[in-house]
């Protein structure tokens, strides 16, 4: 018979954290010494470059390995000293999302139903809801070996969810997703966030803006970065630059050096799209559109960046890589 589950709240309840989290394999540091914390309701991406620690880290806080020192809890559970207790809270679907593949679907998901002890009403409520959420009905007869990548992810990640714990880690959720299989991933993410915490870790930015509040960047086992997407965003170069696509290059680049404002002008070669800069502290749409306006420059596309992640996450990886290489 499988202990009694525990009472449990998330209210006011850290249901992540880690604290000096270190991994080493002889010589090679996989994680250094990482800290932080996840409050109920917040979906953290994890992002960084291959190799930099991501998955190591989430393996470690799921108790599928041990860390070489610093502590990790998962629901107020330590995961070294209470395992069972933090395994009870935490949904886990790891890189390459590992099953019994002579297994039907229908099997598999029946026997993770037995090894997380769900009985009667809840059970069979558990395995018709995650079935519907992950679409999983027209293949549950098949033998997992047989699906294809897609469609082994989504058991994957429905056995992560299959008995509705608090804490969900995910790595890399859509990977081998086509574009619409991740679309409903990252709705069902969205809409499980309303009552867990969640760890999405991935290298994909799109999706920290689909289904992220908050976003830590990792490069050699080091934290980089801790922030929400709108303030990385923030740090970058094209925070507040305006850009557009004009019929007359040379027009419109004759009129946005009339602006005060803008400290610099720049043309991709590829497709001849302007961006105007700003200087530090300044706001120059509006003076922009009215210069482009009053030299009769005919634009077909004028649009204010809010910054863009890919450029940062570029900045801060690269950098620290660099900075790794020398010492």
């Amino acid at each position: 018979m499988a202990p009694a589950r525990p009472f449990f709240t998330t209210v006011n309840r850290t249901m992540i954290e880690t604290r000096q989290l270190c991994k080493r394999y002889g010589d090679l540091v996989a994680v250094d010494g990482i800290s932080f914390r996840v409050e109920p309701g917040q979906v953290l991406g994890f992002l960084g470059p291959n190799g930099a620690g991501k998955s190591t880290t989430m393996k470690m806080l799921a108790g599928f390995l041990a860390p070489t020192s610093g502590s990790a809890s998962v629901g107020g559970f330590d995961v070294e000293k209470q395992p069972l207790e933090a395994k009870r809270v935490l949904g886990y679907l790891p890189e390459g999302a590992p099953s019994y593949g002579e297994m039907t679907v229908h099997e598999f998901l029946e026997f993770i139903a037995d090894v997380r002890g769900l009985k009667g009403d809840l059970r069979d409520r558990r395995l018709d809801d995650t079935i519907a959420r992950l679409h999983l009905e027209r293949v549950l007869e098949q033998p997992v070996d047989t699906l294809s990548k897609g469609f082994k992810r989504r058991v994957g990640l429905a056995q992560a969810i299959l008995h509705d714990p608090a804490v969900l880690i995910l790595d890399e959720p859509t990977d081998g997703l086509d574009p619409n299989q991740k679309h409903e991933v990252r709705t069902l993410i969205n809409a499980m966030s309303r009552d867990k915490t969640i760890i999405v870790s991935t290298h994909l930015l799109e999706e920290v803006h689909a289904v992220c509040t908050r976003a830590i960047i990792i490069a050699a086992g080091r934290i980089l970065a801790d922030a929400t997407p709108a303030e990385l965003e923030a740090r970058s170069r094209y925070h507040q630059a305006v850009s557009l696509t004009a019929d007359n290059v040379n027009a419109a680049k004759d009129a946005l050096a009339r602006v005060a404002d803008v400290a610099s002008i720049e043309v991709d070669p590829q497709d001849n799209r302007i961006t105007a800069f700003p200087k530090p502290g300044r706001s120059i749409f509006v003076a922009v559109s009215n210069a482009l306006t009053s030299q009769g420059v005919a634009v077909r596309e004028l649009a204010l960046e809010g910054g863009r992640l890919d450029e940062v996450f570029r900045t801060i990886t690269l950098g620290a890589i660099g900075k790794e290489a020398r010492t």
